[in-house]
Formats: structure tokens, sequence, C-alpha cells
């Protein structure tokens, strides 16, 4: 019974230990900001009188939560200058976009320095074009806000898929009989950043609708999908390209998104 209840305890403390390193820095993790020749770090202060509305939202971004030695900001976080790299020449030349300063919305290169997962993702057969420079990490994501996911200037009660809509217009428009996965959001269906499967999916035959729409053996040897029996029609392949329920994301027509 001892020797149960310290395998408990000490199971507990490192799943502590995990959680509290999952949401800081890990420590002795290896991380340089961009390099500008010859520029030097000024903090936070020196942002704040062109990019105000970026440095007083910064704090509460869980990107502030990185520590780099001898980054200097006025919170005590390692502030603009971790992704942007130092600031004294691009402040000494007045500022202007892209002038001795690096912008991770033009180059993801910054941005993969630390989600080295995303990276991989990207490289997958199928991807957003992020890494052919026809989107960036910006156009989904807003760095400098509080909450990552959303996309820059998003509101709290933003729609859930509304970073996908801003390109996938089609697909996210409002439909007389919707998807009811679509309220889980896109990425109930879809990875975001790269899959092996078309269109991104996270499955690429039936299995991916069999998570929600559950099959039952009412009888011996057949399979039935709510009451409707499937058994000859999963033979046939997937939901959609079987030329079933073609209208995936939803139909102004059909309650089963046949057409």
């Amino acid at each position: 019974m001892k020797l149960r209840l310290c395998v408990c305890v000490a199971a507990l403390a490192l799943l502590a230990g995990f959680l509290v390193n999952s949401c800081s820095t890990i420590p002795r993790t290896v991380y340089v900001p961009p390099e500008i020749p010859g520029a030097t770090f000024v903090g936070n202060q020196a942002c704040y009188e062109c990019h105000t509305n970026y440095v007083r939202l910064f704090p509460v971004s869980p990107h502030a939560r990185i520590y780099l030695p001898g980054v200097v900001a006025s919170s005590g976080q390692s502030g603009c200058e971790s992704c942007h790299g130092p600031g004294s020449k691009h402040v000494a030349v007045g500022g202007g976009r892209g002038r001795f300063i690096v912008n991770p919305g033009s180059d993801p290169a910054t941005c993969f320095n630390c989600h080295l997962e995303t990276h991989a993702e990207f490289r997958l057969p199928q991807h957003h074009p992020v890494l052919e420079g026809r989107m960036n990490c910006v156009q989904c994501h807003d760095p400098h806000g509080a909450d990552i996911f959303k996309p820059a200037g998003g509101l709290a009660m933003a729609r859930l898929n509304q970073s996908c809509a801003q390109c996938h217009r089609e697909q996210a428009r409002p439909f007389v009989f919707e998807h009811e996965a679509l309220r889980e959001g896109c990425t109930i269906c879809h990875h975001p950043h790269g899959s092996v499967n078309a269109k991104l999916l996270l499955e690429r035959d039936n299995n991916l609708c069999l998570k929600c729409h559950a099959q039952q053996q009412n009888a011996p040897g057949r399979i039935f999908i709510g009451k409707e029996d499937h058994t000859d029609k999963l033979r046939l392949g997937g939901c959609w390209s079987a030329g079933c329920h073609t209208a995936v994301h939803g139909s102004n027509f059909n309650p089963h998104h046949l057409y």
C-alpha cells in the first residue's frame, strides 16, 4: 500500500512539473534572437513611441513569456526584440517598414526558431503555402495579442472559423442546413498547417466521418448510421468521394448534405 501511494505521489509530482514547464520557458533552452548587424537592444519603451498599440497589448501575449538574458524590457520580460531583433539602428533612422528590423510577418524563419513542429508540418505533402511565400503566420495568428489563435483585430466573440473564412469564404458561409462539425471549428476535420491527406484532412477515408457519426450494427452483418443501412455504401469509398454527401460543409437544400 505504501509503495502504491509513493508511486501515485511521484506520478502527480511529475505531472505537475510537466504542466509548469509547458506554460513557461523551458530551462536551458537555447534561442538566439534575430541579428541586426551593428544594432543593440533598446527595450520596449523605445518601441512604444511608434508602436503603441502593439506594446500596450504585448504583456498579456503568450509570446511575452519568452525570456532572453540581455534583452531589456520594462516588464522584466524579453520584449519586442526577442522576435524583431535589436532595435537601436531602426530607432536611429526613424523607423520604417523593414528598415534595420526583422519582420516575422514577412519571413516565418523567426517563428520557426521556436515552433519546430509547425515548421515540419509545413513540409508535409499537403500544406498551406507559407514556405512558398504566398502566406505568412500573421494572416492566421496575432503574435502580439492575448489570443494568438485569432487574427489581428479579432474580437473576443468572433466566429470560431474567422481565420479560415478570410480565404475559404464559400466553405465558411452560412447554410440553411449547416454541418454541425463547423460549430466545433474547421480544425475538427482539417489540420491547418499540413497533412499527408488531401484537403489537409485529418483522415483520408470514412474514419473521419465515423468519429462523429457512430455506426451501429442493428442486424447481423449490416451497418447502420442513424436509421440508414450503410453496409454497401461504405464499400464505395469516402462519404463525400463516393458521391453521396458531397455538400460536406453545409447545404441550402438537403439536411443530409447530399448536394
